[in-house]
């Protein structure tokens, strides 16, 4: 499978003065050199920054570059990766203020509130305008948004797989909130066989919530509560929309002991308890249809901020 690979520096809206950078890699049709639907958007979150670490580890795997092609990797060289970096920094420190609207300084939320869906709706226009800039970047290559990257692309949308690291997850935990108080659709099941709006990238924030299927925590924390989504009643929000007929959905929470051992910061293994019991509970009522996991790497090691990025080379996403 060819690619295009590429950072872009692309606005949330068209008379934004705010710029996100983007890691990007395309699916191309091999035969018309086209960008082309794949079978899944995979779209990372990236936390805050670590500038001038001198450690070339840490250096390497936070390139955004490198980063998406690191997530194709994982996924599949029939999926694009969308890597996202927060448009707004106070110093090191990540602000989502787009996508989460209640914040402190240093983008710690305060709560995560569905009202008029902010994570998803930002996610659906950055990356509609992603796939522009990318268009005029490609000097040539014109959309083919009928033709798949395999067989299997032009029967269904594509499915979404959305991943949070570090800071990261609070996205995560914004988007599951308003996945929870969102309609499931009156398309969510169907096959879309032979239709003609089979797109590369959602349109609206409910075909972005119809088809996420993957939830990937990478080793999310905050130095403040609220690294993990531990609100009862969005969960169980989810359960009943999946018993309405939405698609499955696989929750991975991945940690090292930089998060999950640390101490100083105990609420951040507390939250992930909390939120893994809360989904088990919820596995039984929906049927099998949540699917829970739980994976523990270097655990034998010290904590370190190299092993809190090198988790991203080592993700089992299976």
């Amino acid at each position: 499978m060819e690619r295009w690979s590429g950072v872009l520096r692309v606005p949330l809206h068209p008379n934004s003065r705010r710029f996100h950078r983007v890691g990007v890699s395309l699916c191309l049709s091999p035969e018309t050199k086209t960008l082309c639907v794949p079978i899944a958007n995979a779209i990372f979150f990236l936390g805050d920054r670590v500038e001038g670490s001198g450690n070339p580890v840490i250096e390497r795997i936070s390139n955004l570059q490198n980063l998406s092609e690191i997530v194709v990797t994982k996924f599949g060289s029939s999926i694009n990766a969308w890597v996202i970096e927060a448009s707004v920094f106070n110093g090191p420190f990540a602000v989502y203020k787009d996508f989460i609207l209640s914040m402190n300084q240093y983008g710690e939320p305060s709560s995560y509130n569905p009202i008029d869906f902010p994570a998803s709706t930002s996610t659906v226009s950055l990356l509609s305008n992603c796939l522009e800039e990318a268009k005029k970047v490609i000097l040539g290559t014109q959309v083919d948004s009928k033709s798949g990257c395999t067989s299997a692309c032009s029967f269904s949308q594509p499915e979404t797989f959305i991943l949070g690291f570090s800071k990261g997850g609070t996205v995560l935990n914004q988007i599951i909130t308003e996945l929870g108080f969102s309609d499931i659709g009156s398309n969510v099941n169907s096959p879309d066989v032979g239709s003609e709006d089979i797109y590369i990238v959602p349109k609206t924030n409910e075909d972005l919530l119809n088809s996420i299927s993957d939830i990937h925590y990478v080793d999310v924390g905050l130095n403040t509560a609220g690294a993990y989504l531990t609100n009862h009643d969005v969960f169980e929000r989810i359960s009943k929309r999946l018993m309405q007929g939405a698609p499955q959905l696989r929750f991975i929470l991945h940690g090292t002991p930089r998060q999950w051992s640390d101490k100083r910061r105990d609420w951040i293994r507390n939250e992930k308890d909390k939120m893994l019991h809360l989904l088990e509970s919820e596995v039984r009522k929906s049927l099998g249809k949540i699917k829970v996991f739980s994976r523990y790497y270097f655990a034998d090691m010290p904590p370190s901020m190299q092993m809190h990025f090198e988790i991203i080379e080592s993700l089992d996403v299976s």
